[in-house]
């Protein structure tokens, strides 16, 4: 028997043997060996596998997920699947059925992140248990039947030396992004999706010293620093019936009474942007974030347009921003690459604030933009 001889019956068989108990490799493989009805050690870890994706999984686009380079499946329609390698789009040969297969297929991953989706809520955005963040609609919002966006979430480990040595930031920059963390400078880290802003987050704070308690807030845990003292916060959804969701306001404001020494939000999304500035405000600094945003001088508007979902005016946002935030790192991907493109100084500025950009770098040589800003910059905050 192959995985691809994995019929309703061995699977309703398994899925009986599991109940409500964990759905991992060992526990799938019991209950497969305690139907009888696989033989041989190299078939019952096929059918492991293919079970577990079924199950717990995102079945048949399980195994383009566990693909290493992939950050990013999409489904259009049975037979017009992508994946994203870190290179663009690129289409894959499967064929997912019929379009009801599809949906059918939808539905379950809704349900595996604790969403419903149907007719009458036909968008859906999930976590999935492995932390994988999906997003499907169905009709009548989607034309074809069902679509299904995967994004995969792998934490970031790298550190500021592996970094350097992958071309990711020019060997000119460790000493001041070294003494950004060193000196306790407040950090926003910008760039446009899946350009690495979370990568070089992890690698910051893996500089932290390790006598230092720091408190993590993301959406999803991405962050794993190589640092003795993190407590990780994530956010909670609300249930099927609307009730307990915590956001990241509600963590930002928790992490303020749990004594850290260093606050970091993995991504400024929303209204919790007032929350960040304040606690860099209030004696937290040496605090980091992230924002997207497609260039340095574009965060001034992009904060600004976060923080108006929490009330705060273009005044207030200004004022904030000038007294909490010190350097804002952008990173971009580009043929292929991530790197650091760019670094810049918050100023004030005439109808607000500024990020005015102190030195590019396009993968060859560092410029040095301003001369002024720069020597400002790595004066400060450079070892």
């Amino acid at each position: 028997m192959s995985a691809a001889e994995l019929g309703d019956g061995l699977l309703s068989d398994v899925r009986g043997r599991l109940g409500t108990g964990d759905v991992d490799d060992a526990a799938v493989g019991a209950a497969l060996a305690a139907s009888g009805r696989v033989l041989g050690s190299s078939a019952l870890r096929e059918l492991t596998r293919a079970a577990r994706a079924q199950l717990a999984g995102a079945g048949p686009l399980q195994a383009l997920l566990e693909l290493p380079s992939v950050t990013d499946v999409l489904v259009n329609g049975p037979q017009d699947v992508w994946v994203d390698r870190g290179d663009g789009l690129e289409r894959v040969d499967l064929d997912l059925g019929t379009p009801g297969a599809v949906r059918a297929l939808a539905v379950r991953l809704a349900a595996l992140g604790g969403r419903r989706l149907d007719d009458a809520e036909p968008v859906c955005d999930a976590a999935l248990p492995d932390g994988t963040r999906l997003h499907a609609v169905v009709e009548p919002v989607a034309a074809r039947g069902a679509v299904i966006s995967l994004r995969v979430l792998r934490q970031s480990t790298l550190g500021l030396d592996a970094l350097v040595a992958a071309g990711s930031v020019p060997p000119g920059w460790e000493g001041l992004l070294r003494g950004l963390v060193a000196r306790r400078a407040n950090v926003l880290v910008s760039g446009g999706t899946g350009s690495g802003k979370t990568t070089l987050l992890a690698a910051l704070l893996g500089l932290v010293p390790h006598d230092e308690r720091v408190v993590t807030v993301e959406e999803a845990r991405e962050l794993a620093p190589s640092h003795p003292h993190v407590v990780a916060l994530a956010t909670r959804r609300a249930n099927v019936e609307g009730a307990g969701a915590v956001g990241l306001t509600d963590l930002v404001r928790a992490a303020l009474r749990m004594r850290p020494d260093r606050i970091v939000v993995g991504e400024c999304r929303g209204a919790e942007v007032r929350e960040v500035l304040l606690a860099m405000n209030t004696g937290h600094d040496g605090g980091l974030a992230t924002v997207h945003a497609n260039a340095v001088e574009h965060v001034p508007a992009r904060l600004e347009a976060l923080a108006a979902l929490a009330g705060m005016s273009r005044q207030a946002v200004a004022a904030q921003a000038v007294a909490a935030l010190d350097v804002v790192v952008h990173v971009r991907r580009a043929r292929g690459r991530r790197f650091v493109e760019a670094i810049g100084a918050v100023v004030p500025a005439d109808d607000g604030f500024a990020v005015r950009e102190a030195a590019r770098w396009d993968g060859a040589e560092p410029t040095v933009v301003d001369a002024g800003v720069w020597e400002h910059v790595v004066g400060r905050w450079g070892l």
